[in-house]
């Protein structure tokens, strides 16, 4: 089988199994497993797939810069925003993540609200000053520009010290086996580290995320109250997180 061959062979199968196994392929196609795993390097390298141990995953739409995510799936956002919006509770406290679907969180809260916000991202801060009865924090630190958020040692610090009863969470890939991901390093541990301070964690993950990973874990599914999502409660991978024992929210 030629290179080009191959590629479609292993394009086609991450579209219809949402992963691939390198031994699996090798074994099917009569090749080595370093044939597959080279293939693999140059399909991630044009962003094709997302590499992993023994194999690889689709990879997330939404590693794109903050400017470009605003125009992906942002029905889906809203959606999701807005069912996520109805778990704030009058008087209660909220850790509110960055990027553009906790933006439409912010969006979508009441404008009669009284709660409180804590948040990392100066624009989620910014959408929330029309808001008179939301007392709100922001957390300083390094500027994330990617996903206009603050980040590192001085942000996640700043987080070990406050409290929240929910916290709203976005990332980039939700995925059974590689679990909630993102593309960057520094802003998957700040995630880890708003997670921990709120009673409650859920996930805000429009449906182009759903079955498909990025390079770094923010979390596993197990550590999470529950996940978000306008994608089909039917969905093969919906139905598998829920079979793992996350609890979904349907949106929509």
């Amino acid at each position: 089988m030629l290179a080009a061959e191959r590629r479609d062979h292993l394009l086609g199968l991450l579209a219809r199994e949402g992963k691939i196994v390198a031994k699996d392929v090798a074994a099917d196609l009569g090749i080595s497993e370093d044939s597959v795993r080279r293939d693999l390097r140059d399909l991630a390298a044009e962003g094709l797939c997302q590499r992993v141990y023994g194999g690889a995953l689709p990879v997330s739409p939404a590693v794109v810069d903050y400017a470009a995510r605003q125009s992906v799936a942002p029905d889906g956002k809203r959606k999701v925003a807005s069912a996520a919006a109805d778990l704030v509770r009058p008087g209660g406290t909220l850790i509110l993540d960055g990027g553009t679907t906790a933006l439409a969180v912010a969006r979508a809260l009441p404008q009669d609200l009284a709660c409180t916000v804590i948040t990392h991202s100066p624009t989620i801060a910014a959408a929330l000053l029309d808001h008179p009865q939301v007392e709100l924090y922001l957390l300083g630190g390094r500027i994330f520009k990617h996903s206009a958020v603050a980040c590192g040692a001085v942000a996640v610090e700043a987080a070990q010290n406050v409290s929240a009863d929910l916290c709203l969470l976005g990332v980039t890939g939700v995925h059974p086996e590689a679990g909630l991901t993102t593309a960057d390093a520094e802003e998957a541990a700040m995630k880890r580290a708003l997670a921990a301070r709120a009673a409650d964690t859920y996930i805000l993950a429009s449906s182009e995320k759903i079955g498909t990973a990025s390079r770094f874990r923010v979390l596993p599914l197990d550590r999470v109250s529950g996940l978000i999502t306008d994608a089909d409660p039917h969905d093969t991978v919906v139905e598998q997180l829920k079979v793992l024992g996350l609890e979904v929210l349907a949106a929509g």
